[in-house]
């Protein structure tokens, strides 16, 4: 008698609402099943590149499994959405109707989500063309920053000063960029020093240059002085702040010491 009390109501529960469980089930097994697929593309990329012995995979690689990746989730978890919805009768019901008129819903589909599905479109060309991967230094509308991550529908940029910029991949795909890495990874540094009009520039050249790995220059001369140009090259985007500020730091403490600068060195441009 106790066992039929304690089942009574499950059992009344689930025959008034099984549909409804019955979606839930299948929404969370399709997010599960997406999430483990994803885990197993990641795994094998990481076998993929240990067996070929390169280490880390490439910008390239990276980028397009990325895409993958969340293409097959994507998928995953729509079929799953969809064979939820039907298993709701009057869902069935509107779905026969739905298929008899089906050009009519793709165009209203269509349009409605013209612009999602652009991004999206622009998003598998730009993964399958490579114009940007992720890790490339590139400077879009002005803004210049490291390309954090390419989905499907934005591009993550992370900019100089920390601020990530969301750019639709439509966007992209229709906008000039300029990609400072896509051919070396190398990123050049520019520094500048400003010497007062009567100052040694030979000399000056002289001391700066004898840093290893530096191209020094008279980039200006105005009213104000004389702005001399130093350059060098960065292994990764990631470090050229760094270098720019310690080559700012060593040249202006060589002209310093040869007394030929008494005001510090300026910033420049660090991407030329």
């Amino acid at each position: 008698m106790i066992a039929v009390q304690f089942y009574t109501p499950l059992a009344s529960f689930l025959a008034d609402h099984g549909d409804e469980v019955k979606a839930v089930v299948t929404v969370v097994i399709a997010i599960v099943v997406a999430q483990l697929v994803d885990r197993a593309l990641v795994k094998r990329g990481r076998k993929l590149s240990q067996a070929v012995g390169v280490g880390d995979l490439s910008p390239v690689a990276v980028t397009r499994l990325r895409l993958v990746r969340r293409l097959v989730s994507a998928a995953i978890i729509v079929f799953g959405i969809a064979i939820a919805l039907l298993s709701f009768p009057h869902v069935q019901r509107v779905a026969a109707g739905l298929l008899a008129s089906s050009a009519v819903l793709g165009l209203v589909v269509g349009f409605a989500a013209r612009q999602t599905l652009a991004n999206a479109i622009a998003g598998v060309l730009l993964a399958i063309s490579q114009p940007i991967r992720i890790g490339d230094l590139v400077t879009f509308e002005g803004e210049t920053g490291e390309v954090e991550d390419v989905r499907l529908t934005y591009t993550y940029i992370r900019l100089d000063d920390g601020r990530r910029l969301v750019v639709p991949n439509e966007r992209l795909a229709e906008t000039p960029i300029q990609n400072h890495t896509v051919v070396d990874p190398r990123v050049q540094v520019e520094v500048s020093a400003w010497l007062p009009l009567g100052a040694d520039v030979d000399r000056a050249l002289e001391v700066m240059a004898e840093e290893d790995g530096i191209s020094a220059q008279v980039a200006e001369i105005d009213k104000e002085g004389i702005r001399l140009s130093a350059t060098t090259w960065a292994a990764t985007p990631g470090e050229r702040g760094a270098e720019a500020a310690q080559l700012r730091q060593r040249i202006l403490r060589r002209l310093r010491e040869e007394g030929l600068s008494s005001a510090a060195a300026a910033p420049g441009d660090p991407i030329r």
